[in-house]
């Protein structure tokens, strides 16, 4: 039993790695995480007294994900508690912290909106600091979770992660969009750059019935709404 499960976390690696860099990674991430135990992960990148989502997946209730990730991106991130860690953490470092050990510098707005009320009662917090990147990688667990998940697994989570979105920070692209396909990531360049969904379909050869299409899945999968959301978590 514990040489197929070391054999399955070995596999997910393997995968993750093979996908850093592309569209693809934000699959085998999220697989990889579920087999901690985990019922939800974030990724927000902080710079300044700016942040961006760049990965939100609750693997029950995949709407909770998108509006958790909204209201923290609508100031909330100014509070986190471990904020001034990440700010003075150096460059290539990979830190564990858990709930406990900072639940009590959070304040009780802060504690009912993002954890009593949604049910998530335990969270490992990675801080991962790149040359280009300071994350916050957050793996939550939910009401009934009796221990953290694994905390070197974690810490290897937190480091791949990193390695990913360093590694597309590279090219100019919104991380967010890593998790897109070639063509929804197109259209959502597109909506960003100001351009209607007719002058899309123009530039991709597409019918503007299609880049709708394309659209409304790279809202779901990014877990937005709007035109609005899409800024909000490609916000630079």
């Amino acid at each position: 039993m514990v040489v197929r499960g070391m054999n399955s976390f070995a596999h997910h690696v393997e995968t993750c790695l093979a996908r850093i860099g592309t569209e693809d990674f934000a699959t085998a991430f999220a697989d990889f995480a579920e087999t901690l135990g985990v019922d939800q992960i974030m990724v927000f990148a902080i710079a300044g007294d700016h942040a961006r989502c760049l990965l939100s997946r609750h693997f029950h209730h995949a709407v909770l994900a998108g509006k958790l990730a909204a209201t923290y991106l609508d100031g909330w991130f100014l509070q986190d508690p471990l904020l001034p860690e990440l700010r003075r953490t150096s460059p290539g470092t990979v830190s564990l912290h858990r709930l406990g050990g900072i639940g009590a510098e959070m304040g009780d707005d802060y504690r009912r909106i993002f954890f009593d009320e949604p049910g998530l009662k335990a969270k490992t917090t990675l801080i991962a600091v790149g040359d280009h990147l300071r994350l916050f990688v957050s793996l939550y667990q939910s009401e009934g979770t009796e221990t953290y998940c694994d905390a070197d697994l974690a810490r290897l989570a937190g480091r791949l992660a990193l390695m990913h979105f360093e590694r597309l920070s590279e090219d100019g692209s919104p991380p967010p969009l890593a998790v897109l396909s070639e063509r929804e990531r197109a259209v959502c360049l597109g909506v960003l750059s100001g351009q209607k969904a007719e002058a899309i379909a123009a530039d991709l050869g597409i019918a503007a019935s299609t880049v709708i299409t394309y659209r409304k899945r790279a809202y779901a999968k990014l877990g937005i709404t709007s035109r609005a959301g899409l800024f909000a978590i490609c916000a630079r």
